[in-house]
């Protein structure tokens, strides 16, 4: 187990290739065990055999496409019309636009990015810091952790046996809550630092031009859903919805936005092989790995320290949270998800946590790693495109990181918040 975890971190410090660091990890334990090399292809091919796992290469697919359709273009126009006398106008944009593309695109990552390059220009322009610009597009964009369809609770829900279509309602609630919690913070924020105060003669927008910009967005709006609702009912498992989420997004691309070129269809495709092959390596690699915890009883070692800590299933959530806080700002999301899924599922089971419950507070904090220094994914991206110095944007986003957390404080604390919705649909 020590052998294990010092392979793991060295090969981490070195900067190898996050994939490589979990095989590599798991191969030397196993030369070092003495075991037999034969059966490592096996575990690796083993990882991936899963029609669940199926959902992932799916939904990745979908949102590539849907954010090349006028899906996005009448998403923006939606946020704007709602957002226009609030302070911080075009910061709670970003809000409200995470919100909505939460359903669309399923990942933190390729949202922050995309709305680094339409919004963060013009936030610059109207007088934001690029610190500031940069850590509300970043932060914002951690919703799409719980709105459905979420890459992350698919992942969780493969790993640990979870139902995906429960992580996917108990999702909506706290996704509105953090939708709140960060205008809220927006507000308070940029009216400190007089930012993007609007005019005294900027009118409310009408019901009406809400209506004609709904329409516009409807079928972006309604596609979480149908998901939802035909996961609930038996119309489709979840594998299944991935690739009806593929064939939604052709159709609306094509038919009805009339944006879905054979250009941007190619260009979806690409960037879906990317995405794809970077992720799937993980989860292969993982298997290795995952093999070598499971042979040093790595869930039962951890089970006993922890119950030797506390028996308090709140207390024990919180200690968990705290060190995927820590986690999250030096290992990636996803594999946070592999590795520590198997690790704490049967801790927090036998203290009667439930792991729709836990699903929903893990994937917030290890998805806000994405956002934190030194391998974030998604701060790289957006300090790259914005270029902005990483210090001044992990400076101005303090207020925002305190939020996230203080909400997931809020949800271990009260079940219900995440509990409600998913109990009363799944009765």
């Amino acid at each position: 187990m020590v052998a294990l975890m010092i392979v793991f971190l060295l090969l981490l410090l070195i900067n190898v290739p996050i994939a490589f660091v979990i095989g590599g990890a798991g191969m030397a334990w196993f030369i070092s065990a003495g075991r037999s090399m034969d059966v490592l292809a096996q575990y690796v091919i083993t990882q991936t055999q899963s029609i669940a796992f199926l959902a992932v290469p799916f939904f990745i697919f979908a949102g590539n496409l849907m954010n090349r359709t006028g899906i996005t273009k009448n998403l923006i126009s939606f946020s704007r019309l709602v957002t226009r006398r609030m302070v911080g106008g075009i910061a709670q944009v970003s809000v409200l636009l995470s919100t909505l593309m939460g359903g669309v695109s399923g990942s933190a990552v390729a949202d922050a990015s995309m709305e680094a390059r339409v919004l963060g220009p013009e936030m610059i322009k109207r007088g934001y810091t690029k610190g500031y610009a940069g850590g509300v597009i970043c932060l914002t964009s951690l919703i799409t952790a719980t709105i459905p369809p979420s890459l992350g609770l698919i992942l969780y829900g493969f790993v640990g046996g979870v139902s995906i279509g429960k992580l996917f309602v108990a999702g909506i609630i706290p996704g509105l809550m953090m939708m709140t919690v960060l205008m809220t913070t927006v507000r308070i924020t940029a009216k400190r630092r007089k930012f993007d105060l609007p005019p005294a003669d900027v009118k409310k927008p009408s019901w009406k031009e809400i209506g004609r910009e709904l329409k516009k967005s409807f079928w972006a709006l309604v596609f979480p859903l149908i998901l939802i609702i035909g996961i609930r009912f038996g119309l489709f498992t979840p594998t299944e919805a991935g690739a009806f989420a593929v064939v939604y997004a052709i159709i609306v691309g094509a038919f009805v936005y009339k944006e879905l070129t054979w250009k941007n269809f190619k260009a979806a495709l690409k960037d879906s092989f990317i995405d794809n092959g970077g992720i799937i390596l993980i989860i292969a690699m993982s298997g290795i790995f995952g093999k070598a915890l499971t042979i040093v009883d790595a869930p039962g070692l951890l089970t006993r320290f922890l119950f030797g800590l506390t028996n308090n299933p709140s207390i024990m959530m919180i200690m968990i949270v705290l060190l995927l806080v820590v986690l999250g700002m030096f290992i990636d999301s996803n594999v946070n998800i592999m590795l520590l899924t198997p690790l704490f599922l049967p801790v927090l089971g036998h203290m009667g946590v439930d792991p729709v419950h836990f699903g929903i507070c893990m994937m917030t904090i290890v998805t806000m790693g994405c956002m934190t220094p030194p391998v974030g994914t998604a701060l790289y991206t957006v300090c790259d495109i914005l270029d902005c110095p990483v210090e001044q944007y992990f400076k101005e986003t303090i207020p925002f990181y305190a939020a996230v957390i203080l909400l997931v404080l809020a949800l271990v604390f009260l079940p219900d918040l995440v509990m409600w919705l998913p109990n009363l649909l799944y009765a």
